[in-house]
C-alpha cells in the first residue's frame, strides 16, 4: 500500500504557490496586452487611403512579439532620452496622394531613462525566469521551499505590478496625446495648413495650397490654347469652393494671387477694348 501521508501536509502550500503564480503570469499578460497596444498605435505614417490597413497590420505585427521584443521596439521610439530623435518612419512614395505622419513619444531625463530602460530589462527576465524556471529554482515539493517559493511570487508580483501601473501611466499619457492631436487635426488651423498651405503665421506654400489647386483644375477645363481667362477661373472657383477667396491667402484679387505665387505666367490680352488677364503654368512653358 503506498504511503501517501507526507503528501497532505504539502497540498496548501502548493496550491497557494500555484494560485500566486498564477496570479503573477496573469499581471504579466495584462502588461504584454497593454504594451502591444503603446507599440502598435503610437507612431504611424502612410497615405491616408491606407491608414486603416497600416494599423490594423502594426497591431497584427505587435501581437506576435515577444516581451523582449516589444520592450525593445519601446525603448528609442516610444521612450526616448531628452528630445530624442525621429525613429525610421520611411516616407511612403505617394506622388500626389495625402499622406499622415504621427509620432507620439515620452521624453525622459539621460538618468530616468537609464533607469527605466535597466528595470525594464529586468522584468523580462523576471517574466521568463517565472513561465520557464520557477520549478527548477524552487523546491515546492517541501514546505519550506513552498515557503520560499511563497515570499518569491509576493515580492516578484509586487515587481509586476509596479511596472504594470507605470505602463498604464505611460499609455494614459500617450491617449491623452492622440486627443490633442485629433483636436488638432479637427481645427481650422489644421485644415488651413494641410489643405489651403497656409501656416500659423500665415505664409503660405503655394504650391499645396487649395486656391492654386483650384487654379490648375481650371486651367484643365477652361483654358484655350494653353491659356486661361482669370475673370472664368474667378467663376470656376466661386463654384467649385466659395470659401477659396484670395483674402484667405493675404491677396486682394485672384490676379494678385496667379503673380505672387510664382507659379503661372501672367498675360493681359485685348478684348472688346478692355486688357483681360491670363495666365498659364510656369511649368508648362517649354510646351
Amino acid at each position: 500500500m503506498n504511503d501517501f501521508s507526507d503528501i497532505a501536509p504539502l497540498q496548501l502550500p502548493q496550491r497557494k504557490v500555484q494560485r500566486l503564480l498564477g496570479r503573477c503570469l496573469l499581471r504579466i499578460q495584462q502588461y504584454e496586452r497593454l504594451i502591444k497596444a503603446i507599440v502598435a498605435h503610437h507612431e504611424i505614417c502612410g497615405p491616408v487611403s491606407s491608414l486603416d490597413a497600416i494599423r490594423s497590420a502594426r497591431i497584427a505585427d505587435a501581437s506576435t512579439k515577444s516581451l523582449g521584443l516589444l520592450v525593445g521596439k519601446l525603448v528609442g521610439s516610444y521612450l526616448v532620452h531628452g528630445s530624442g530623435c525621429d525613429t525610421d518612419l520611411a516616407d511612403p512614395d505617394s506622388g500626389e496622394v495625402a499622406t499622415v505622419r504621427m509620432q507620439l513619444r515620452l521624453e525622459m531625463g539621460a538618468e530616468d531613462f537609464e533607469r527605466t530602460q535597466a528595470d525594464l530589462k529586468d522584468l523580462v527576465r523576471l517574466r521568463n525566469d517565472l513561465v520557464h524556471h520557477f520549478i527548477d529554482q524552487h523546491d515546492i515539493w517541501t514546505v519550506p521551499g513552498c515557503a520560499r517559493a511563497e515570499q518569491a511570487l509576493l515580492t516578484a508580483y509586487s515587481r509586476i505590478d509596479h511596472h504594470f501601473e507605470q505602463l498604464r501611466s505611460w499609455a494614459e499619457h500617450m491617449e491623452q496625446a492622440r486627443q490633442l492631436a485629433a483636436e488638432f487635426v479637427q481645427s481650422e488651423v489644421f485644415r488651413d495648413l494641410v489643405i489651403n498651405g497656409i501656416a500659423p503665421d500665415g505664409s503660405v506654400d503655394w504650391p499645396s495650397s487649395g486656391i492654386v489647386r483650384l487654379l490648375r483644375e481650371a486651367m484643365s477645363e477652361l483654358s484655350v490654347d494653353g491659356w486661361t481667362s482669370i475673370a472664368s477661373a474667378e467663376r470656376f472657383i466661386q463654384a467649385r469652393d466659395p470659401e477659396q477667396l484670395p483674402v484667405k491667402y493675404g491677396c486682394r484679387t485672384l490676379k494678385q494671387v496667379v503673380h505672387q505665387s510664382r507659379l503661372f505666367e501672367l498675360q493681359y490680352r485685348e478684348r472688346g477694348g478692355r486688357r483681360e488677364a491670363h495666365f498659364k503654368d510656369r511649368a508648362r512653358r517649354s510646351s
